[in-house]
C-alpha cells in the first residue's frame, strides 16, 4: 500500500472516528465489542475498491491478512467480514452524506442527475438461476446500445463528481419514476433553488413539476428535437457526468461487482461510492488539482 493511500485511510478513520459514529442518528445496540471497529470496517472496505475494485472478497480477505495487519491487525475471515460489510450498508450511506456535507462542492446550486447500467449476469442460465431473479430485470443501455440484466444505477453528485442520492432501480422501471422516488425519500437533500442537470431522457411535465413543485429545485435539459429550443445541448457540462461513471467503472469496476445477492449488490456499489467519495474528499482536504482522480491510491 502506498505513501498516499495509507495518508487517505488514516485521515478518513480519524474523521469517521471523530465525526461520523458519534453523530449517527441511530447508535448500535449494546453487546460484544468487535475487534475491528466500525471505522476500521469502512477505512477496510475502502482500501479494498481502491486497490483491488474488481476483485472478490475471498481474495481481498487473503491479501489484507498477508499485507495490511500493520493497520488493520483485527482483520476477520472471509464470511465474518462479508457479514459486517452487509450489515454496515446504513453507516455507509450516513458516512457519504458526511463526507458530501465536508467539502466546498455541498454549497454549489449545481447537482448532476443520470443513471448508468449495473449488469448482474451475461447468459440466459445465470438469469434464471441467479437468487436476483425476480429483483433485477432487463435494459438498454442507449449510449452503448447494448441490452443487459441487472439493474440501473441512478446518482446525483456535485460537480467534482461527490455522490449526494443515489440508488438501484429494475430497469423496467421508468427512469423519472425511480429517480422521482429517491429524490422524494431524500428531500432534506436538495436545497430550495438548486440546479439538477439531467438527460433528455428525463424529460416530462409531470416529473419537471415534481422537481419545481415538490423540491423547489430547477430541472435543466438537454432540448429534445421534437421541442422548441429551451436550454441547448449541454454538450460539455453532460461530459462531467459520463466521466463520473467512467471513474466507477473504470478504476472501481463496477460493472464487475461479482454480487449474488441484492444485498451485495447494494453493498458493493455502496463501497464502491463511499471509496469515491472518500477520495474526492481528501483530494479536497490536500488541495491537489484533480479533485476526482484517483490515480495516487489505486497502486
Amino acid at each position: 500500500m502506498n505513501k498516499n493511500l495509507n495518508t487517505l485511510l488514516t485521515t478518513l478513520y480519524v474523521f469517521i472516528t471523530d465525526h461520523v459514529i458519534p453523530t449517527l442518528p441511530t447508535r448500535p445496540c449494546r453487546g460484544r465489542r468487535q475487534l475491528l471497529t466500525d471505522a476500521e470496517l469502512l477505512c477496510l472496505a475502502v482500501a479494498q475498491h481502491l486497490l483491488h475494485g474488481d476483485a472478490s472478497e475471498s481474495r481481498w480477505i487473503r491479501y489484507a491478512r498477508t499485507h495490511l495487519t500493520g493497520m488493520f491487525p483485527h482483520i476477520p475471515q472471509q464470511s465474518g467480514y462479508n457479514k459486517r460489510i452487509r450489515a454496515a450498508a446504513p453507516l455507509v450511506s450516513y458516512t457519504l452524506t458526511v463526507l458530501a456535507k465536508d467539502v466546498p462542492t455541498w454549497n454549489d446550486v449545481l447537482r448532476l442527475l443520470d443513471s448508468t447500467p449495473v449488469p448482474c449476469g451475461q447468459s440466459r442460465e445465470t438469469v434464471k438461476r441467479s437468487n436476483l431473479a425476480g429483483q433485477a430485470g432487463y435494459g438498454y443501455c442507449a449510449s452503448h446500445s447494448r441490452y443487459f440484466w441487472g439493474f440501473r444505477l441512478y446518482l446525483t453528485s456535485t460537480p467534482d463528481g461527490m455522490p449526494v442520492i443515489w440508488g438501484l432501480a429494475n430497469p423496467k422501471i421508468g427512469e423519472r419514476e425511480a429517480i422521482a422516488a429517491m429524490l422524494d425519500a431524500s428531500s432534506d437533500l436538495v436545497c430550495d433553488g438548486q440546479v439538477i442537470l439531467a438527460d433528455k431522457g428525463f424529460a416530462g411535465k409531470q416529473f419537471e413539476a415534481f422537481i419545481t413543485e415538490d423540491l423547489k429545485a430547477h430541472l435543466l435539459r438537454p432540448d429534445r428535437k421534437d421541442e422548441k429550443p429551451r436550454f441547448g445541448d449541454f454538450g460539455g457540462i453532460r461530459q462531467w457526468v459520463e466521466s463520473i461513471f467512467d471513474t466507477l467503472k473504470g478504476q472501481l469496476g463496477l460493472e464487475r461487482h461479482g454480487a449474488r445477492t441484492l444485498e451485495g449488490v447494494m453493498a458493493r456499489v455502496a463501497c464502491k461510492l463511499l471509496a469515491m467519495a472518500a477520495g474526492i474528499w481528501h483530494n479536497w482536504k490536500i488541495d491537489a488539482p484533480r479533485k476526482r482522480s484517483l490515480v495516487s491510491y489505486d497502486h
